[in-house]
């Protein structure tokens, strides 16, 4: 098992930052030299829980995290691979993960480039391997409002529905962008990333989730418990975002 990164988003709403990083590289912390960043943070947990390779999608100022690279395998023991998303800027995140399908045989834990976590979210994922072949880590805590990625469970634990357009009453918890995927649900997914990225460009990987629960495949959830963290798309998520940071 490896780690993957999706670090290919623009990150508009956190411009000047983004104007020549992409998000993955907005400084969180200031410990270090360079400042620590998301990816520094997510490269770290993976180190921490004893992954020795890390994939990294990228596209939208790739040539910052190519920049960056041989100074973070070395930073974190990491043997990084970096995968080119040529569609950064004009499609969304489903094709970014299709980009890493061959990646995903391996069987990985996935981690969005935007996603302020501590290690107990991996660990948490790590120690559920075998209760399914893709496993969300969920936060059943947090009070939930329009723009998170919501979840909704069924009977028997699994996801019926994952979607930020629904009513937050109704759901059982949000997605917080981490993901264990086993290599035997590779092919599966990459099937179903294609089939949404072709239905709409603009849909979100976990419509693929979605698209393989529609077809009757089962996606299993694991609560994180009562964690700080917090996924930055904007400058008070960033404020935010340090603050967690300094936590870790």
């Amino acid at each position: 098992m490896i780690g993957l990164v999706l670090a290919a988003g623009a990150g508009r709403r956190l411009r000047p930052y983004t104007d020549t990083l992409p998000k993955a590289l907005v400084p969180v912390g200031s410990a270090g030299e360079p400042a620590t960043t998301v990816l520094d943070l997510t490269l770290g947990n993976f180190a921490e829980v004893g992954l020795r390779e890390a994939a990294i999608v990228v596209g939208y100022r790739k040539e910052a995290v190519y920049e960056r690279r041989e100074e973070l395998e070395r930073r974190y023991g990491l043997k990084l691979t970096l995968i080119d998303n040529d569609k950064a800027e004009e499609w969304n995140n489903a094709y970014s993960l299709w980009c890493a399908r061959e990646v995903m045989e391996q069987g990985v834990i996935l981690a969005n480039g935007d996603t302020v976590h501590p290690v107990s979210v991996e660990k948490t994922l790590l120690a559920a391997r075998g209760k399914g072949r893709i496993v969300l880590a969920l936060d059943t805590v947090k009070q939930l409002a329009d723009e998170e990625m919501k979840v909704v469970t069924g009977a028997e634990g699994g996801v019926s529905r994952i979607t930020k357009l629904m009513d937050p009453a109704e759901a059982t918890g949000e997605y917080i962008g981490v993901t264990l995927i086993e290599g035997e649900a590779a092919g599966d997914l990459a099937d179903a990333l294609r089939a949404t990225f072709e239905r709409d460009p603009d849909l979100y990987y976990e419509d693929g989730y979605q698209e393989l629960v529609d077809r009757g495949f089962t996606v299993d959830v694991e609560p994180i418990g009562d964690v700080a963290w917090v996924e930055i798309d904007n400058h008070d998520d960033l404020a935010k975002g340090r603050e967690i940071a300094c936590q870790y």
